[in-house]
């Protein structure tokens, strides 16, 4: 049967491979738990079908074997009544009813051997069913867990680099302050040397002209 053949494959299945090496694992486990509650529901009802139908041939044969029962009787008492005639009649129509029976009996034993194997295949099933859920639960809560260490690993990555590119600026800036700093300090005191020197060229420059104005002045006799 295509049914029970899906149910092996169900059975045989991996579980914890599957899903773990799925890509949407947590999707993957809902899907495969909708799988055999499908299938759990058309075994079920397969298995209702297989009972119904056991008890439908054995009460067909337990009808023809009281026929054939009665039947028999019936040419007992015809054979005490003389009437041979109808006591073969009735004989003939008891073997009828026994084959009858005979037939019946050999399709409720293949029957009652395909609903004990649809009674095992859904007993299987309900078993793997709730070891499915059970896994699933387990391996999509260890998926959440891993997906929130895996985010709170992020967020404490993104800080600290936060963090260091905030500290790597504050050293940044006020290395370039220290700099600008000891620019203007050199430039002052640049601009200080050459205060002096210009200062000195002008006092030099004075004193000559004046020197000069002293020798063209004319002499007192």
């Amino acid at each position: 049967m295509a049914l029970l053949e899906r149910v092996g494959t169900l059975l045989r299945a991996n579980i914890n491979d599957l899903i773990e090496k799925a890509e949407d694992p947590e999707k993957l486990a809902r899907q495969l738990v909708l799988d055999m509650e499908n299938q759990l529901l058309q075994v079920k009802t397969k298995v209702a079908i297989a009972i119904a139908d056991q008890h439908l041939l054995h009460k067909k044969l337990r009808e023809h074997e009281e026929e054939a029962g009665q039947l028999h009787r019936k040419a007992e008492l015809a054979v005490q009544k003389d009437q041979e005639d109808l006591a073969r009649a009735a004989l003939e129509r008891s073997l009828s009813h026994q084959k009858l029976a005979q037939g019946f009996a050999q399709q409720l034993d293949d029957q009652t051997a395909e609903a004990e194997t649809l009674r095992n295949a859904f007993t299987k099933l309900q078993q793997k069913l709730d070891e499915t859920r059970a896994t699933c639960e387990m391996l999509v809560a260890r998926n959440r867990r891993a997906r929130a260490t895996g985010k709170a690993n992020a967020a404490r990555n993104f800080t600290l680099r936060a963090r260091t590119e905030t500290a790597l600026n504050r050293l940044r800036s006020s290395i370039q302050q220290q700099e600008a700093f000891n620019s203007a300090q050199t430039m002052l005191e640049t601009e200080s040397v050459d205060d002096r020197l210009t200062s000195l060229e002008r006092e030099d420059q004075i004193d000559r002209l004046l020197e000069d104005l002293k020798s063209r002045q004319p002499r007192l006799p």
